[in-house]
């Protein structure tokens, strides 16, 4: 198999599309059965950011970024570069500025790793989404290989080529590409289902407590209260 693959499947652009409208990362993730989130370890560099797009995989070595170099080439629009970098947050910042600027001109939709990035500040003047575990301003080498559109693996979150990717102030959620249409259309009725219930407690119907049934789970447990 070649290191560097260029041809793969993807989610469509109108699925993708239809997954950007909706609230918020946690839905996605409740409808998957809880899983497909890398649990609060990735934020956004800038408060606000969000991303929602096709994943383009790349695995670097800690402390390199050529490879990286090679797939803001190879992007295509829509494209989220999905960076996995081992975890490491200490050997530099792979990611900067003018890579940012670079990717957006390609019109890349996002860049989320597990690694370090820099120049935060130019990346929010660009106004392009970028998710990162830390900041780091050590400078790396570019001469060690890598691997593009791989299957890797981001805080515990396997992610394949062509996955679609839904990145906000709260987490990142991987939808496997198999999976897209069916988790679209659960969280489609769970958002629903949850506008619903966020206009009854606004109208001081109930509370998340009896409306949603919680009350008859508290009561199984046979728990003792004070009385009023």
């Amino acid at each position: 198999m070649f290191d560097i693959i260029k041809y793969y499947e993807k989610v469509s652009p109108e699925l993708v599309e239809k997954f950007s409208r909706f609230e918020e990362s946690a839905s996605i993730h409740e409808s998957m059965g809880r899983t497909g989130a890398m649990g609060g370890k990735i934020h956004p560099v800038w408060p606000g950011s969000r991303i929602c797009g096709v994943a383009m995989t790349v695995e670097a070595r800690p402390g390199d970024n050529v490879i990286i170099h090679k797939a803001i080439d190879m992007l295509k629009p829509g494209d989220v570069l999905m960076i996995a970098y081992s975890g490491d947050t200490r050997t530099g910042g792979m990611w900067g500025g003018m890579m940012s600027a670079s990717a957006q001109a390609k019109g890349c939709a996002g860049m989320i790793t597990d690694g370090a990035v820099r120049d935060t500040m130019l990346m929010k003047e660009l106004n392009f989404p970028v998710f990162s575990q830390a900041v780091n301003v050590v400078g790396t080498t570019k001469a060690f290989p890598g691997k593009i559109n791989h299957p890797v693996v981001m805080c515990g979150v396997t992610v394949h080529p062509g996955d679609l990717v839904f990145a906000d102030n709260d987490d990142v959620v991987v939808v496997p590409r198999e999976k897209a249409q069916e988790v679209y259309d659960i969280t489609l009725a769970r958002e629903l289902k949850e506008e619903k219930l966020l206009k009854r407690i606004q109208n001081h119907e109930g509370t998340t407590y009896d409306l949603s049934g919680f009350n008859k789970i508290v009561e199984s447990l046979n728990l003792t209260e004070e009385p009023d």
